[in-house]
């Protein structure tokens, strides 16, 4: 049986070491090294060629967040080393910073305990897992900006350049995308974005591309257009 590599991290040794226990009483994994320093992160997973590593959020220091970054960052010699971030807080913002720094899987500390070795599993196989609580607010957010979008008929609001600007948005485009595809200066992208809310009585960019996608304006497959030479306030 070929058994998961798993380094424990996490600044409370009490919890460090309860949680190596629990892992290592699975037939299929192994732990192979736990440290309360996020700073020692990539090392030691380094040292101990650790497939999966089990990363505190808030810790003194390098907290779990940027040594997930740093681990994301390194080849580790070309070995793909997977982060569950394991935390006693449900923050939405530390969830999504995780996430975005690289970890595959997010487990809240109250959790059964049953559900530490399958996360393991689960991000050692290359799939995600997210805790239940972290799941549906994570759906909650997703589906907001689609809830409060406003009415198609809003469209006529937009100048051309002002419809263009959101064309591109839905595509995925960030401020300096657009500013390289349209030719224009970084503040006129800006003005053009800040004039699209306000007149759609939207919040963000992410209800202006689900306003985009449910009034017809662009679809999953339209390809990008070419910039057009429609002049507009600056």
């Amino acid at each position: 049986m070929t058994r998961i590599r798993s380094v424990v991290i996490d600044d409370e040794a009490l919890v460090r070491e309860a949680l190596a226990l629990l892992l290592g009483a699975e037939p299929d994994i192994e732990v192979v090294g736990t440290t309360g320093d996020g700073a020692a992160a990539v090392g030691l997973a380094r040292e101990t060629e650790a497939d999966v590593v089990v990363m505190d959020v808030r810790m003194p220091g390098v907290d779990g967040v940027e040594a997930t970054r740093l681990l994301a960052a390194d080849e580790l010699d070309g070995r793909t080393v997977r982060v569950l971030v394991l935390t006693s807080f449900h923050d939405d913002e530390v969830v999504r910073a995780a996430l975005h720094a690289g970890a595959s899987g997010f487990l809240l500390k109250r959790a059964a305990p049953r559900h530490l070795p399958d996360a393991v599993r689960a991000v050692a196989a290359g799939n995600a897992w997210l805790d239940p609580v972290v799941a549906r607010k994570l759906l909650d957010d997703f589906a907001a900006p689609l809830r409060d979008v406003p009415s198609p008929g809003a469209l006529a609001r937009l100048t051309p350049r002002e419809r263009e600007v959101l064309v591109l948005l839905a595509h995925g485009m960030r401020t300096d995308d657009v500013v390289a595809h349209l030719v224009v200066a970084e503040a006129t992208v800006k003005t053009h974005v800040s004039r699209v809310l306000l007149k759609l009585g939207l919040h963000d960019r992410a209800q202006a591309v689900a306003f985009a996608y449910r009034c017809g304006l662009v679809g999953p497959d339209d390809p990008l257009p070419r910039p057009s030479h429609v002049s507009g306030p600056p």
